[in-house]
């Protein structure tokens, strides 16, 4: 029999995150922003590519990203109301961490296992802040598709892409769980 980890269980079988709009001060330390990374970075990576890396954005990069955002919506033909959704992700936001997936050529390892890997940094690190106390929250939104915003924005170099921006803080607000899905529906069993 496994030697069982019932706490983690617990946590895995509770966790929720929190609405980014719900985020405040105050946010983790480098120290702890450190650990939460080094905990995201423990998931599998086949061939050891390390298809991903981050990018710590604070205030006022949080602010100026928000900016960027309300110039390229209208280049873009998005809807005023699109703009300012996008724009508030940042604007309301004090820290967040853009999970950049880094495709590494080879051919043992199919690029759609490096996208895998690269979402299981993103699941991994917002786990880590609901288990070190922090309210979290996983996002993208149209900016992050957007060449310009990623290339000047966030600096992406040719061929990275966003797989996630993970908002973290001190939960400052209450918000509803979200229905959880039926597993028995959504599982077959095959024995033979």
């Amino acid at each position: 029999m496994p030697d069982k980890n019932p706490a983690a269980l617990d946590f895995l079988l509770s966790r929720r995150s929190r609405p980014a709009r719900t985020l405040g001060l105050p946010v983790p330390s480098q120290d702890e922003v450190g650990q939460l990374l080094a905990a995201a970075t423990r998931v599998p990576d086949h061939g050891k590519l390390e298809p991903w890396r981050f990018i710590v954005l604070t205030r006022p990069a949080t602010d100026r990203l928000a900016r960027l955002v309300e110039e390229r919506g209208p280049v873009l033909g998005q809807e005023p109301e699109r703009i300012a959704k996008a724009a508030s992700q940042y604007s309301m936001s004090d820290l967040a961490v853009v999970v950049v997936q880094v495709p590494r050529p080879t051919e043992k390892v199919p690029l759609i296992e490096q996208t895998y890997s690269a979402g299981a940094v993103c699941l991994s690190l917002l786990n880590a802040a609901l288990a070190q106390g922090w309210g979290a929250n996983w996002l993208s939104g149209w900016p992050t598709y957007d060449e310009t915003f990623r290339r000047e924005g966030l600096g992406l170099r040719d061929g990275e892409t966003v797989a996630g921006v993970i908002h973290i803080g001190t939960p400052v607000a209450e918000s509803p769980d979200r229905p959880r899905p039926d597993v028995a529906k959504l599982t077959t069993w095959i024995s033979a």
